[in-house]
Formats: C-alpha cells, sequence, structure tokens
C-alpha cells in the first residue's frame, strides 16, 4: 500500500523515527541496526515501508533498503512470526548473514535471535530455504560488500568460488555453505587454500 516513504528526519528514538512529509509525521518502526546508518535530524530520508493493519491499530515498518523490506516480508510470511519478532530479528542479524543461515540450515545462529525457539527457527528454515537461491545471496552480499570495502568484496568473492566449487564437484550447497563457514582466517588466504580446507571439513563432517 505504501511503498516507501520521503521526508524530513525529525525524531529518533530508541525503536522507530518519526518522518515528516506534507505536514504530517509518521512513526515508523526500524530495526535498531538502521539507526546507524541514518542522515541527521532535519535531513531527508528516504524510508521502504510495510504497513502492517490489525484491528485496533496500524504500524508502519521501515528500512533503509527494498532488499532489507523483502527479508522482513519473507519472516512474517513465515507462521508464527510477527512484525515486532521480524523487526527484532533483523536487529541482531543482517538479511545476508540471515539468508546464509537459512541456506546453511545453521538453527543454532537463528534460535538465538530473540522471540525465535528451536521449532520456529526450524520452521523458518523449512519454509524459506526453497525461497532463496544460493548465487542470487552470493550476488546481493558481493553488491553490498562492493560499496564498503574491497577486503569484505574480496572474502566473500573467494568464499562464493570455494562454495561454486564444492557444489560443482557433486556436494549440496548446505553441506558446501556449512564447510566454507568453517574455514578460519579466509582474509589471509587464497580460493585455493580455502577450497583444500573446505573439503578437508567435509571429510570430517
Amino acid at each position: 500500500m505504501i511503498s516507501y516513504i520521503k521526508g524530513e528526519l525529525t525524531e529518533i528514538l530508541s525503536d522507530l523515527i518519526v518522518v515528516e512529509t506534507g505536514g504530517v509525521g509518521y512513526n515508523i518502526f526500524v530495526p535498531v541496526s538502521v539507526i546507524d546508518g541514518l542522515p541527521s535530524i532535519g535531513d531527508e530520508i528516504k524510508i521502504y515501508t510495510y504497513l502492517n493493519v490489525k484491528e485496533d491499530e496500524m504500524s508502519l515498518f521501515g528500512f533503509l533498503t527494498r532488499d532489507d523490506l523483502n527479508m522482513f516480508k519473507m519472516l512474517i510470511s513465515v507462521n508464527g512470526i510477527g512484525p515486532k519478532v521480524a523487526i527484532g530479528a533483523l536487529s541482531n542479524i543482517s538479511s545476508d548473514d540471515l539468508r546464509f543461515a537459512v541456506l546453511s540450515d545453521d538453527v543454532a545462529a537463528i534460535k538465538a535471535l530473540p522471540g525465535i525457539g528451536p521449532k520456529t527457527a526450524q520452521k523458518l528454515i523449512i519454509e524459506l530455504k526453497d525461497k532463496l537461491k544460493l548465487d542470487e545471496v552470493f550476488e546481493s552480499a558481493l553488491a553490498k560488500n562492493a560499496v564498503k570495502n574491497n577486503a569484505s568484496n574480496n572474502v566473500m568473492l573467494i568464499r562464493n568460488d570455494a562454495v561454486e566449487a564444492l557444489v560443482s564437484l557433486g556436494y549440496s550447497s548446505t553441506d558446501a555453505l556449512n564447510a566454507v563457514k568453517a574455514v578460519k582466517d579466509i582474509e589471509n588466504k587464497d580460493s585455493e587454500t580455502v577450497l583444500k580446507e573446505a573439503l578437508k571439513n567435509l571429510a570430517i563432517f
């Protein structure tokens, strides 16, 4: 219904911001992680929103990128996860890390998020895994890291290459992701070394 709101940032509170546009101030709940990326009070902001409608209230939830908004929508599509739990989860984990956790069946990482227990974590993985594609997740992460710095981008490229090589060898994407995630100090290693250590991890698994 409301794709985004563009206007003046007038307030920043612990869990929401106020954006004024057309003489109206909108309360928008945001993940805590969004706060650090906000402009200064009085500056213009564009925030992508989701309108949650209940019988007794309407609430706006906002994100700085459409990608994060889409991850939020995926979360609330899981039975048992409402907007407040989803916003709390995205306050503690990035969209990319959450996608990787889903693809690698990392129940421990997901159940550690506030409001999500073991059963809900397992349900989340089952319901969202088929909606995610490994190559698209890597492309999204690479695009974001490219904006940040070359070091992070290089690590992501090495991980991507190693996972793709393992998948081409016949391993599942889940096993490949877990094996590569278990490799330590990737930033100090080349692709060949990471691949060799990942193969050793697969032998242990």
